[in-house]
Formats: structure tokens, C-alpha cells, sequence
């Protein structure tokens, strides 16, 4: 696992941070074309990480930048759908909390080499999360069922994944530095 090289899952890391200035300028008035950005974004999240593990490019600054990048996007969505008032800031303020803890705790271990693995529920956190911003960004809903009232629940079902999530990496840190 080498320190700092630039191959395609950096870059791809590296295109995520670039795409939210465009997404958080962008969503506010167009935004199906804000949700594009978010969705290519999103997709960056999963090819990065899948394709470091498939070729061997794992390296410790794609390890930290790659979390970093994440939380970017989501903190940024989710500032952007307080100020839309799609989202309330309590929500919001909780789930970003959780984001900088766990986030710290894993650059923190990773400083001494212990490597804090993604678990299930941060993965199911994420993707509803990902999945909530979106329902919340879109406009209207199909027949009866509002997009927002499926986004505010799958928001709160993500903000229950953070909060067991980041309680299960504080105790898995712990664990491994003593």
C-alpha cells in the first residue's frame, strides 16, 4: 500500500470534490440537473473504492481522501436542503456530527496503521442517505406518492444508520488502539 500515487480511483476521488461547487450552485435552480451531478458524483463513490480493491491501487491517501470526498458531497447536500428547507437542520446537524467523528477516528487510526474497515452499516447508511437527498431534490412525485415524504423517511432511516453506525466504528477504534 504505497502513500500518495495518482491512478484512476484518485482521480475519480479527486472528480467528486471538483463536482460539488457545480452541485450545490447548480441544484437551486436546475434541479434535475443538480441531481445528474449528485448521481455522477455518487457513482464516483462506488467506482473509486471498487476499483482500487480490483486492480491493487489501494494507498493510504486514497484511504483518507476517499471518506473526505464522501463527506463533502453529503455535507454539502445536505447544508444545500437545510437552505432549501427540504430538510430540517437538526437532521442535518446530527448527521454531520456523526460524519467529522467517525471520520477523525479513522485519519486518527490510520496514523498508527490500523485501518477502521467500512461495516455494513455505514454502507446501508450511505446508500440511503444518497438515495434520501435525491427523493429530497426532486421535484413533485408520481400519482399520490410525494418524492419528499419517501426522501424524509429514508433520510431518517439513514440518520438511525449513522448514529448505530458511528457508535459501532467509536467502540471498533477503541478497541483496536488499546
Amino acid at each position: 500500500m504505497s502513500t500518495i500515487r495518482f491512478n484512476l480511483p484518485t482521480i475519480l476521488t479527486f472528480s467528486r470534490i471538483i463536482l460539488i461547487p457545480f452541485f450545490v450552485l447548480i441544484t437551486p435552480k436546475s434541479p434535475l440537473i443538480g441531481i445528474t451531478i449528485f448521481l455522477i458524483a455518487s457513482i464516483t463513490d462506488f467506482l473509486d473504492g471498487y476499483l482500487a480493491r480490483k486492480s491493487g491501487q489501494i494507498t493510504k491517501f486514497g484511504i483518507i481522501l476517499d471518506p473526505i470526498a464522501d463527506k463533502f458531497l453529503v455535507i454539502s447536500a445536505l447544508i444545500l436542503l437545510v437552505d432549501m428547507v427540504r430538510l430540517s437542520a437538526w437532521v442535518a446537524i446530527a448527521i454531520i456530527v456523526r460524519e467529522f467523528v467517525v471520520t477523525t477516528l479513522r485519519v486518527v487510526a490510520l496514523s498508527k496503521n490500523i485501518v477502521i474497515p467500512a461495516e455494513t452499516g455505514g454502507k446501508l447508511k450511505t446508500a440511503s442517505q444518497m438515495a434520501a437527498i435525491i427523493l429530497l431534490l426532486l421535484p413533485g412525485g408520481i400519482g399520490d406518492i410525494d418524492f419528499y415524504d419517501i426522501g424524509i423517511v429514508l433520510m431518517y432511516i439513514a440518520l438511525i444508520l449513522a448514529m448505530v453506525s458511528g457508535v459501532k466504528y467509536t467502540i471498533s477504534f477503541w478497541r483496536q488502539m488499546q
